[in-house]
């Protein structure tokens, strides 16, 4: 049985990287909010999302 040897090697997926931080981000926000829930524009501040850039979206209310 061959076995390969991982030692010094590194792999990283610096999407998921990226996705587990804002993860961190929005769980750290959502433990200091007041309610059971992060308001959109909450969400977006954190997330950092430049709001002219998106359009309406119909289901926006489902969070407030």
């Amino acid at each position: 049985m061959c076995v390969a040897s991982l030692r010094g090697a590194t792999v990283q997926d610096h999407v998921a990287l990226v996705e587990i931080e804002l993860c961190g981000e929005l769980m750290i926000a959502a433990s200091a909010a007041e309610g059971d829930r992060l308001s959109p524009d909450l969400i977006d501040e954190v997330l950092n999302v430049n709001a002219g850039r998106r359009g309406p979206s119909p289901d926006r209310d489902a969070w407030g």
